[in-house]
């Protein structure tokens, strides 16, 4: 399954009230270093699909949903579980520290 592009409107929907993990990129079009991460977290969603889910918000379009997590910088990665954020990191990565940084969180 590929990355889902969520708004304020199915925040809640999509992502605090998921029944798996959530991995949530606050990105934006401008942001070069949100490019880079975004051809590696397509790959992380089809390998952990049905275990993971792996979802982006564009922070331009949708600014309620990063100030409630209290974005500051772009790219932002969080992790919720049962709704609430149990980890988070910003700036981009390679894809194998993504993988670890998933796989201890969850």
């Amino acid at each position: 399954m590929a990355t889902v592009a969520v708004t304020d409107a199915t925040f809640d929907a999509e992502v605090r009230n998921s029944d798996i993990p959530v991995v949530v990129d606050f990105w934006a079009e401008w942001c070069g270093p949100c490019k880079q991460i975004g051809p590696a977290l397509e790959e992380l969603s089809v390998e952990y699909e049905g275990k993971v889910k792996i979802v982006k918000v564009d922070v331009d379009n949708n600014p309620n949903s990063p100030a409630q997590v209290g974005v500051r910088g772009i790219p932002a990665l969080f992790i919720f579980k049962d709704g609430q954020v149990i980890s988070n990191k910003v700036g981009a990565a390679p894809k194998a520290a993504l993988q670890s940084w998933i796989d201890e969180s969850v």
